[in-house]
């Protein structure tokens, strides 16, 4: 009896040692330097959006933060990186919406996507375009679902390959419009975006600041943007909700995550330095300037919205069949 009376005793010290201790890192977080991991090339509209933060972020914390570029794989070598740091808040990764497409693809990856992260934050989002070529023959999405019905399987779209972004924001508008368009799989969105503009084909679903300058430009007719509101930087183009696809509200949003088991005061502390960061003026300014939205949602409001995408893109895989190896 007294034996286990003082096995309990010791084990109800060491937690509250364990909790004193994770309690006194929340408090002094940060302490040292930061890492933030981002699972793509130097250039992208990812990398360009983790480098504005990052520099905000390392004046809001008072400690350097190192941008890391660590690509390949599909992002799958960064996200494993951060899968695997120790959860104390000095490893972050830049996160965007690709990694909820593979996680709704179910590729193969050394760690479970659904539980080796906490997200923490979401900064920025940007609705994706519906563009086409000028010689289409259409000036809204109603001519174009309408030609498409016509022309079943006449009509081609391009993405940057299987189970990328590109590809799942068409499939869901073709689901939606229930049309036939035919899919061709680039070796990378601009291989897509280059024939579009070349007239090989037809259609092109894509991030909006990619697209951008092409549209200004009039290389591309602009369609629709895929959210509920019309973008500041295409006034004159349609919202998804004023095109009748209200379902068709998606954006690409880019955040930040940690390792799963970082303790939560740390994880609230990141939140509200992003938060701080990206309402500075100038750096709101700054990332409007590309075409982006700043969001800055809290914790519970990101972990949320990550799921939420999960979901709509499960049942968007689901939908048209999609099968990636």
């Amino acid at each position: 009896m007294f034996s286990k009376y003082v096995s309990r005793h010791i084990s109800g010290i060491a937690m509250a040692l364990v909790a004193g201790v994770s309690s006194a890192a929340a408090s002094d977080y940060p302490s040292k330097p930061i890492t933030v991991v981002v699972p793509y090339a130097v250039g992208g509209t990812t990398d360009i959006v983790s480098r504005i933060i990052g520099q905000e972020l390392g004046k809001t914390t008072g400690e350097s933060v190192v941008v890391e570029n660590r690509a390949g794989g599909g992002g799958i070598i960064g996200w494993s990186i951060v899968a695997r740091a120790k959860p104390d808040g000095y490893t972050l990764l830049t996160t965007e919406s690709s990694l909820a497409m593979s996680t709704a693809l179910k590729l193969k990856m050394p760690f479970d996507p659904n539980k080796a992260f906490t997200h923490v934050a979401i900064a920025t989002s940007v609705p994706y375009v519906v563009v086409v070529n000028p010689d289409v023959p259409v000036t809204t999405v109603e001519e174009l679902i309408a030609l498409a019905k016509n022309k079943p399987n006449e009509l081609f779209y391009g993405s940057g390959g299987n189970g990328t972004n590109t590809h799942l924001a068409a499939e869901l508008f073709k689901t939606l419009a229930d049309v036939k368009i035919d899919h061709v799989p680039y070796k990378g969105a601009g291989a897509a975006l280059n024939d579009v503009l070349g007239g090989q084909i037809q259609m092109l679903i894509t991030a909006l600041p990619t697209a951008l300058p092409h549209i200004k430009s009039g290389k591309l007719k602009a369609l629709m943007v895929t959210s509920d509101t019309r973008s500041p930087v295409l006034p004159d183009v349609r919202s998804a909700s004023e095109a009748g696809l209200p379902g068709m509200k998606t954006e690409f949003w880019v955040g930040y995550a940690v390792p799963a088991g970082t303790p939560q005061d740390i994880v609230e502390k990141i939140n509200e330095a992003v938060r701080t960061s990206i309402n500075r003026p100038d750096v709101k300014q700054r990332i409007e300037g590309l075409g982006i939205s700043v969001k800055g949602l809290t914790y519970e409001e990101s972990e949320k919205l990550v799921a939420d995408d999960i979901a709509l893109w499960e049942k968007t895989i689901r939908d048209a069949d999609i099968k990636v190896q």
